[in-house]
């Protein structure tokens, strides 16, 4: 499971969730990543039975890890969408979308959502280690009236995934049924400790229906609370970063580190659907519209085990005659379809429905090229 990146600087503490007395009650195995410790799984049940919940009930996930910065001022929109990929332009107030900020050569600094209040108030949510990151080049290249600022440890963020999400959030007194990748605003009262501003998102990272819930640090304990108490008729169960692992891979979504990076491009990733080519700029795009029209020598492509194969990111991938083609930058057992499935950078020039092999510790297995996701995603259905 890809739950190990940790970026810290050398001899830098772990940061902690607020919710972290939670996990400790529920019994967490706690893991690195990004540079704070999350829950890898909870007693009673691990990453298998997690999993499952989310795919046949619903899951309730920590991820507080994940950065927050706002963007604000006159103009704050327009600066954004000439800074990163996504057309900025084709959502209004109350919509999110997802997008990414690229360097001069076109890699991958980061994969973010963003959340655009008004055309001069929009909140980003970019990776847990990347935060600091984004918010600086960012920064650095804004004009005069707008202010980004990292706000990382100033909110919580509690996701909601499954089939049940929203009969979970409605018991809780939360807005549900909204559209996919929207997003309601709300101030109510939560378990009798004062009322709580809460961004209630229709986003996810499972393939499931689902929302992600934004709210201020110090009301994380409460509005986890009421959201445990008012899923528990609807088989509610607490997950962490190995379920999330393995239910992102089923849908294919990139990891930024492995899937996307700062040496993998949008283009070589096939998330061409997040750049607003029409633009007249964003970061990044000279080199990115130069790959796109000659075509990119290496692409991410899904990998389907034939038999009981398991592929691990790093592991290289084979042709026929034994030639490399590239390597696995995501692998995991997949639950849903008891199969190894992977995320592989290969050589453009395999095709889907191509048997390769992957060098598994010395012994090759067959995979199948195939286009993911590797399950169904509901995460659309109304």
């Amino acid at each position: 499971m890809a739950v190990s990146e940790d970026d810290r600087p050398s001899g830098t503490a772990l940061q902690t969730s607020p919710l972290h007395d939670r996990h400790v009650a529920l019994g967490a195995k706690f893991a690195p990543f990004g540079g704070w410790t999350m829950p890898l799984e909870y007693a009673g049940g691990g990453v298998l039975a997690e999993h499952t919940a989310v795919r046949s009930a619903v899951g309730i996930f920590d991820v507080s890890h994940l950065g927050k910065a706002t963007v604000r001022g006159p103009g704050a929109a327009a600066y954004l969408n000439a800074c990163l990929t996504a057309d900025l332009d084709k959502i209004g107030p109350g919509q999110a979308q997802y997008t990414l900020l690229c360097a001069a050569d076109g890699g991958v600094v980061d994969d973010l959502i963003v959340y655009r209040r008004s055309d001069d108030d929009l909140l980003l949510v970019p990776n847990a280690a990347n935060c600091a990151t984004v918010v600086r080049i960012l920064a650095e290249a804004a004009p005069a009236g707008v202010e980004i600022a990292d706000r990382h440890p100033d909110f919580a963020l509690i996701a909601v995934q499954g089939t049940e999400s929203d009969e979970v959030l409605t018991a809780a007194g939360f807005p549900a049924g909204h559209d996919y990748m929207s997003f309601v605003e709300v101030d109510r009262e939560v378990n009798g400790q004062g009322r709580v501003a809460v961004t209630v998102c229709r986003t996810g990272y499972t393939g499931e229906r689902g929302y992600e819930l934004v709210l201020p640090a110090a009301a994380a304990g409460s509005v986890w609370d009421a959201l445990t108490a008012a899923g528990e008729p609807y088989g509610l169960q607490p997950a962490g970063l190995g379920a999330r692992d393995t239910l992102r891979t089923e849908m294919g979504y990139p990891l930024h580190g492995q899937d996307i990076s700062p040496s993998i491009t949008p283009v070589q990733a096939r998330l061409g659907w997040a750049v607003g080519w029409g633009k007249e700029r964003f970061f990044g795009d000279a080199a990115l519209r130069a790959e796109k029209a000659a075509g990119p020598a290496r692409t991410l492509r899904g990998l389907k085990a034939v038999r009981r194969g398991i592929a691990r990111p790093g592991m290289t991938v084979l042709g026929a005659g034994g030639e490399e083609l590239g390597a696995v930058t995501s692998g995991t057992y997949s639950p849903s379809l008891r199969i190894g499935v992977a995320l592989a950078l290969i050589d453009s020039s395999v095709g889907l429905d191509d048997v390769v092999q992957v060098d598994i510790r010395g012994r090759r297995e067959d995979f199948v090229v195939t286009k993911p996701p590797f399950v169904s995603p509901r995460v659309r259905e109304s």
